[in-house]
């Protein structure tokens, strides 16, 4: 089993949501939407957005399925974002 698998099984079992996640399509979801956004519009606005997806998806009556959605929304938002304010780097 490799690192990054082990700890997210942690951490839901921890925050008891373990029923609530799937971590096969949960982590490559939201490693590519922090990859646009740290790219697209800053490193740090990443795990900030990861945050704030995860709150909205988790005030829907579907999270996971809500998720998917959110997250292409939140990667065409960075997109624009960069295309706007015509970051190519990460600033900080």
């Amino acid at each position: 089993m490799n690192t990054l698998k082990e700890w997210v099984d942690l951490v839901c079992r921890e925050l008891d949501i373990i029923d609530a996640v799937s971590p096969a399509a949960m982590q490559p979801r939201v490693l590519d939407m922090s990859r646009d956004v740290a790219h697209g519009v800053a490193r740090p606005a990443a795990p900030l957005t990861a945050y704030l997806l995860g709150l909205a998806a988790g005030r829907t009556s579907d999270p996971e399925a809500a998720a998917a959605e959110l997250t292409q929304r939140v990667c065409l938002l960075a997109q624009r974002w960069a295309q706007e304010h015509d970051t190519g780097s990460s600033p900080e």
